[in-house]
């Protein structure tokens, strides 16, 4: 019986040939069956794949083969099974070349060298966040989407209301938080891709002392569960859309309808537009319909 998993990773490496390495990243992962989402830039490799254990083991082989992957850290997690044994965690493959490996719209402010991105926040692994919280004043900034950040999120984090990764130069650039160019800032992302490019921005932008949590959400989850600063569930970008670290996950988001407590997202009703939202299922399933205002999220 074929063990299900899901693999989340990341790595910045300057590339020159990005379509050959999407034509062997599309080669490597279909061989072994492997579903889900690839994305190449000239920056490096974004990637989150689902497949039976044995062979996804196949591909970080294969992967860290290429040697400027070969210090990937790939982050594991469980998958659902189907009855032919593959994931129900992906219906396809997708491998391809964008601009960017995460769309901020801002490529030509991205530097990134053999040891990765160039001028980025000081990293932090999870029990050195701690020290640090202990040790000073920080401020933690959500670098994701308000219906992700809206059913998790650091207890008492700055949540930029965005719906869309573009909207944060915007908001940066507004002076809304010139507040913080002086105070010790930590952001935090899903896997810490996100936190990778904001942090630089945010530091051409006048921001003194900025930290990243080394490996995102998903990396702190591992070692502290729901026993520590995080508060809620983690949207994840598989069809479970929600997980959460251990038996006693506090609710803490809430329907933008009916204000019912609720972790469910749901995606826009409307075919014309792909935005998500947090709806509890009982308005979702009175109102499918998209609001008026919505927006791509990405």
């Amino acid at each position: 019986m074929a063990t299900p998993k899901v693999l989340l990773f990341y790595a910045f490496a300057p590339l020159v040939d990005p379509e050959a390495i999407r034509l062997w990243q599309h080669t490597l992962a279909s061989s072994l069956g492997l579903r889900g989402r690839i994305l190449i830039s000239s920056h490096g490799i974004n990637a989150t794949l689902g497949g039976d254990v044995i062979e996804m083991k196949k591909y970080v082989r294969g992967t860290r083969a290429y040697a400027p992957f070969k210090d990937i850290d790939f982050k594991w997690s469980e998958g659902r099974a189907l009855k032919d044994g593959t994931t129900a965690d992906f219906p396809r493959l997708s491998v391809k070349v964008r601009d960017e490996l995460v769309t901020f719209g801002a490529p030509d402010e991205i530097e990134v060298g053999d040891d990765g991105i160039v001028g980025g926040g000081t990293k932090l692994t999870p029990a050195e966040l701690h020290a640090l919280v202990e040790s000073k004043d920080v401020v933690f900034f959500d670098g994701r989407n308000k219906f992700e950040s809206d059913v998790g999120h650091f207890t008492g984090a700055v949540r930029p209301g965005v719906e869309t990764t573009r909207e944060f130069i915007a908001q940066l650039d507004s002076g809304a938080y010139d507040h913080l160019k002086d105070q010790p800032v930590v952001t935090y992302c899903t896997g810490g891709i996100r936190c990778e490019v904001l942090t630089p921005l945010m530091k051409n932008r006048g921001f003194q002392e900025v930290y990243q949590l080394d490996g995102g959400i998903a990396t702190y989850g591992e070692a502290y569960g729901d026993d520590g600063l995080w508060e809620g569930s983690l949207y994840v970008f598989d069809d479970r859309i929600t997980m959460d670290f251990s038996d006693h996950t506090a609710l803490v988001g809430a329907c933008d309808r009916c204000e019912t407590p609720s972790n469910h997202v749901a995606d826009c009703g409307d075919v014309s537009c792909v935005r998500q939202m947090n709806r509890c299922e009982s308005c979702l399933a009175a109102d499918t319909m998209c609001d008026q205002h919505a927006a791509v999220s990405v």
